[in-house]
């Protein structure tokens, strides 16, 4: 029984046509299919169905994320054990929440997320052969990130949030920024051996911080922050790593106001290791290395 990786993110977002041109053209999604009001959208490399998804509607910010189960029965598995622990589940059959979608189970995290587990969505595939692929396909649009890579939420109660995907969904913490009052302030975690598959920071409750694209290598990010530019999209960081993870990043927004980054580096976690702790003292070194400070316009995210 296991959690395998972050499936898929769905964003509100006000202008359906503008979001939909800009993840498409700036970032280099595809379109996979759209009804009256979403449009599914999947990165080069992947091979399901979508992976994001834009739903129409008045504000912007984060309806949902999924992670992917590797079986059928884990979605009994954690409903059982969630059930158990108190939490209301919301049981899926395949392609009743959307077309190609597969089944699922959602319910909320004790930070106001909807999360889901979800498995079997269709097969689609990437865009390369299966006998003799190229390493890449010609002709990508944008960034043309491979996949994507992690959410980083915020939530009033990190502690809370943090043992609950522990204890609940065999999470495993990897590093966390501790305050000087005992309590953690950021915390990072993962199901598939690197660094993170989902971080929270101390913030308001129900909050997407950002969701991230994992691109190969450092020049990714600098081909990142070209195309950014050519397209007028202003960049929040510069080419920049990070202390925590050890990854290197790139910080920007869509049309709505939803966070991008793009993401490569880390490190691999054997399970039983123990996390790695930054104190408040060092809280901006942990989030950007080489600056040791955090502009508080990061910090700020609205639900």
């Amino acid at each position: 029984m296991s959690i395998l990786r972050l499936s898929h993110v769905e964003l509100r977002v006000p202008d359906l046509e503008l979001a939909t041109a800009y993840y498409c053209e700036v970032v280099g999604m595809i379109e996979t299919g759209r009804d009256d009001s979403r449009v599914f959208l999947k990165c080069w490399d992947e091979h399901q169905h979508h992976s994001v998804v834009l739903t129409h509607e008045p504000t912007h910010g984060l309806n949902h994320l999924g992670f992917k189960v590797t079986d059928l029965a884990d979605l009994d598995h954690y409903q059982q054990r969630l059930e158990a622990a108190g939490v209301d589940v919301r049981r899926y059959s395949a392609d009743e929440w959307a077309p190609g979608h597969g089944a699922a189970i959602r319910f909320t995290l004790p930070s106001g997320q909807e999360m889901e587990l979800v498995h079997g969505m269709q097969q689609v595939g990437n865009l390369l052969p299966q006998t003799n692929p190229p390493p890449r396909p010609m002709g990508l649009v944008g960034i043309a990130p491979p996949r994507i890579d992690h959410v980083f939420l915020t939530g009033e109660e990190v502690d809370t949030v943090t043992a609950f995907l522990v204890e609940h969904l065999d999470f495993r913490l990897t590093e966390r920024v501790l305050g000087d009052d005992g309590y953690q302030i950021a915390t990072w975690l993962e199901v598939s051996h690197r660094s993170h598959d989902i971080a929270f920071l101390t913030g308001p409750n129900a909050g997407l911080h950002h969701f991230a694209y994992w691109v190969d290598g450092w020049n990714d990010l600098r081909n990142a922050a070209d195309a950014c530019i050519y397209h007028g999209v202003e960049l929040e960081t510069n080419p920049t790593r990070h202390g925590a993870t050890r990854g290197q990043c790139l910080y920007f927004f869509d049309p709505a106001g939803n966070r991008n980054e793009m993401f490569t580096g880390g490190y691999w976690v054997d399970p039983g290791s123990e996390p790695i702790t930054w104190t408040e003292a060092e809280m901006g070194r942990a989030l950007f290395y080489y600056d040791g400070a955090v502009d508080q316009r990061y910090l700020t995210v609205h639900s």
